[in-house]
């Protein structure tokens, strides 16, 4: 068989509840991948060597490289976190091995100031190997809506500086426990209500009381109660893309699909700022692929 069709390695982007697993020619083309609900959370500490063999009975026996949070405190083997300022060679100078299994984990990437303190796991490897392919530039700013959304910002082709918003696990409590629980059960989706909200929560030092003011709306007809669930997702995400400043003329590189990414693009595109969409599965592989050359 020709080296282009020839499975080479695994990598797995083994996160906290999915796991995606692709399997890779030596050049990093996909020659199979599978997505699936064996994230950390549905692991304990001993499962893995067993998991890790099942993977190989199904893709062949071969070198696995893996990121995300497989290589936190709750997941596998802790790979300890690099500071930033950080790139693909630091990434791949600390990676963990596993070398009786053939396994490499990648670290995450952390950042502590006077002021500030946070951490990623996985969201590195999309952003520096978004750049790595070309498909972003080595000075940009990135956004990665999902759970925790990510703002990162890199310089001279290395994680800089980043932030991390609860965005999503809010709009999830607030909509499943407390007072608004029952009110935000209709559909998101982008309308006047989404940009009404997107309006309200730009810039808001009164983030909670705009929360509550969901529900009196409601009640005091403002707002239809079909519409509150986009009203209020507008609200959040119009206040994440509000905390980030001199929105206005920059060019912000979405790694993120589905509706969740179209609504972010029309928050930072109704603040001034411009949207390039990327793959955010091309972007984790390019990183993954650039790692494991480094590791070589």
């Amino acid at each position: 068989m020709s080296s282009d069709v020839t499975p080479a390695y695994i990598a797995i982007d083994w996160g906290t509840t999915n796991r995606r697993i692709y399997v890779l020619t030596a050049g990093g083309a996909v020659l199979d991948t599978v997505r699936d609900d064996r994230g950390v959370l549905a692991m304990a500490p001993g499962d893995y060597p067993n998991e890790i063999a099942a993977i190989r009975v199904r893709f062949g026996a071969l070198p696995i490289i893996a990121a995300g949070m497989v290589g936190s405190t709750r997941g596998w083997r802790e790979a300890a976190y690099v500071p930033a300022p950080a790139d693909l060679p630091t990434l791949a100078g600390a990676a963990t091995r596993i070398p009786q299994l053939d396994v490499t984990i990648v670290p995450g990437v952390s950042l502590l100031t006077d002021t500030r303190a946070d951490v990623m796991r996985g969201e590195e490897v999309q952003v520096l190997g978004a750049v790595a392919a070309g498909l972003a530039p080595a000075d940009a700013l990135f956004a990665q809506p999902g759970t925790h959304n990510k703002w990162v910002r890199v310089t001279g082709g290395r994680i800089a500086d980043f932030a991390t918003t609860m965005t999503g696990e809010l709009f999830a409590l607030v909509k499943g426990h407390g007072i608004l629980a029952g009110m935000l059960d209709g559909p998101v989706a982008n309308g006047p209500a989404f940009r009404d909200g997107l309006s309200r929560g730009a810039g808001a030092c009164d983030l909670t009381a705009a929360l509550f003011g969901v529900r009196a709306s409601v009640l005091l007809g403002r707002i239809a109660a079909d519409d509150a669930a986009s009203y209020a997702s507008g609200l959040l995400i119009g206040n994440d893309i509000g905390a980030v400043p001199d929105m206005a003329g920059q060019t912000v590189h979405l790694l993120s699909s589905g509706l969740l990414a179209d609504l972010y693009t029309i928050g930072i595109e109704a603040r001034g700022g411009t949207v390039v969409a990327l793959d955010s599965h091309a972007g984790f592989l390019a990183g993954l692929h650039a790692i494991r050359e480094h590791l070589s």
